[in-house]
């Protein structure tokens, strides 16, 4: 009987669990073949207790369910895998362990479910002879060669609803409503939410935007007594002549951290327009909870 192994890497999406569903129905249903669930990433093929058997018993009813079963590390890099050696953090590169055991634990395929850096680790093992598959995965909608990723539609869903309740309160107090939203240096989540839920302002990170152009939107709706308005900003987005705003540095293992746009924009707007303005980070309500329909689908295919 062949085996498969199957993990999930880098953040966590809605559709994840359905991708595991759908890979041992198919492999025990189809084609009889046996699946070894990985846990936390790629750090469950460095741990002894880091593997599951899956059997459609165990995957039953987790179409639904947001996250995913196996776990996911964001920090599970096997070619710069970082750990304490000497009371002090070093770097190593463990992907010959990583390589190993995928042969030990006799696995035919691994199936390695991600987004762009996890599938960037696919393709080194790959090149190291590991018999890997890849499946894009991310809210972000920003993987090169995929029309859409599972994910994306359930955060698009997440932040328009957002948007549409903001827009009742904004009216109410005659606010301007400034939301930030996911999707690193892509504007798909920002652009399409934004337009579904009538957004006054879209601001993503692929058009650099100046601030003239958001006052006078701002101001030209005031005066024709409309002192509310919406703002959908998308983390990675910068006005024109800046850089990006960081929350948080990166370094040879961590990516850094976007945010705070959404804050800087609502100064700017409040000191210049005059108008009582408030900012709404999502966060991570976009990568939570339950999968849409549409979702389920995709990662179901």
């Amino acid at each position: 009987m062949k085996r498969i192994g199957i993990l999930t890497g880098g953040g966590d999406a809605p559709g994840l669990n359905a991708v595991i569903r759908a890979v041992v129905k198919t492999a025990n249903t189809l084609f009889e073949c046996e699946v070894i669930g990985i846990r936390q990433g790629f750090e469950g093929l460095l741990d002894s207790k880091g593997t599951l058997p899956l059997t459609p018993d165990i995957v039953r009813g987790i179409l639904p369910r947001g996250g995913t079963i196996l776990g996911a590390a964001n920090r599970g890099n096997p070619f710069a895998r970082r750990i304490v050696q000497d009371g002090r953090e070093v770097i190593e590169d463990v992907s010959d362990l990583v390589v190993e055991r995928i042969g030990e634990l006799g696995l035919d395929t691994l199936i390695v479910v991600g987004g762009d850096g996890t599938l960037r680790i696919c393709l080194e093992l790959f090149e190291k002879g590991s018999p890997v598959v890849g499946v894009p995965k991310t809210i972000d909608n920003d993987i090169r060669g995929t029309d859409v990723t599972f994910g994306f539609d359930t955060a698009v869903a997440m932040a328009t609803e957002a948007i549409d309740r903001l827009h009742t309160t904004a009216e109410s107090h005659h606010r301007v409503m400034v939301l930030e939203l996911m999707g690193r240096n892509a504007g798909f989540i920002t652009l399409e939410a934004g337009i579904a839920g009538g957004a006054d302002v879209i601001l993503i990170p692929e058009i650099p935007f100046g601030f003239d152009s958001v006052f006078e939107k701002i101001q030209e709706r005031a005066r024709a007594g409309r002192y509310f308005s919406i703002i959908a900003v998308a983390e990675g987005a910068r006005p024109e002549g800046r850089e990006q705003i960081f929350r948080m540095q990166g370094d040879m293992i961590r990516s850094p951290r976007l945010g705070g746009i959404g804050q800087f924009v609502a100064e700017e707007v409040a000191q210049t327009c005059a108008l009582e303005t408030r900012v709404t980070v999502l966060g991570h309500l976009q990568r939570g909870g339950p999968p849409t329909a549409f979702d389920r689908w995709l990662a179901t295919r």
